[in-house]
């Protein structure tokens, strides 16, 4: 079983020039120049800077959905990826429950609410060492792992590759890093935004949650990180 809880998160692909080829699917709109022409000249960085940021800023996010990255994710639970698929325009490869058969104790993630509580943690742990020798069992009787994966719960740890466009990820940056977010998917997504900011630190202004880009906060339960939507507009 998996004694770290945190997911494990590392970015393996994006475009070398990315941020050349986001000014460029944005000066293209403009400019009576061709992009071969508009790419082979880009060479100011405050001048891409600049005008990427008024394009994105006027909402034409169609120009950075010419991005692509990708990220390797693993020890994070079904509950954790069954919200992440919600998302479109993204694509998943995950470790499959029916060609993967668990020959032990399954890795699972304990959420840090259990954790703290010492009576809870441990039927926590037996329960799933319960859920392990039964499936354990189904597959020694010769159940299929398609059919005994039924048994598993949504705290099974599961990995999987996940490839998306820039323009979802700022979407999927602006909805779950929301402190009203699951704590697990969360965290997930900050690491990912993390990753990607290592080399392309000047998107840190659109990988936050929402209200930082609205200033305002338009859920229905706020966490007062800042002021309600309608008390914002009353301010206009």
């Amino acid at each position: 079983m998996e004694n770290n809880n945190k997911p494990v998160v590392k970015l393996i692909a994006k475009p070398q020039n990315l941020l050349k080829t986001i000014y460029t699917a944005c000066r293209t709109c403009y400019s009576a120049d061709s992009p071969v022409n508009i790419y082979d000249k880009a060479d100011d960085e405050q001048k891409m800077l600049n005008l990427i940021e008024r394009v994105i800023s006027s909402g034409h996010y169609s120009t950075i959905e010419h991005i692509q990255v990708s990220f390797a994710i693993s020890n994070v639970s079904r509950a954790c990826t069954h919200q992440l698929v919600r998302h479109r325009h993204m694509s998943f490869s995950q470790k499959s429950q029916r060609y993967v058969k668990e020959k032990g104790q399954f890795d699972y993630i304990t959420p840090p609410t259990i954790e703290k509580n010492p009576e809870l943690l441990k039927k926590y742990n037996d329960f799933m060492g319960k859920v392990s020798e039964f499936y354990l069992e189904m597959t020694k009787a010769g159940i299929p792992a398609e059919d005994a994966r039924f048994v598993l719960p949504n705290a099974a740890a599961s990995s999987l590759v996940a490839s998306l466009n820039l323009r979802e990820l700022i979407h999927l940056a602006n909805i779950r890093l929301c402190t009203r977010a699951q704590y697990e998917i969360r965290i997930m997504v900050k690491m990912m935004c993390e990753e990607l900011l290592k080399e392309e630190p000047w998107l840190s202004k659109y990988l936050v949650p929402k209200c930082e880009r609205l200033g305002y906060c338009d859920e229905d339960k706020c966490c007062g990180r800042k002021i309600k939507k309608e008390e914002f507009l009353a301010k206009l």
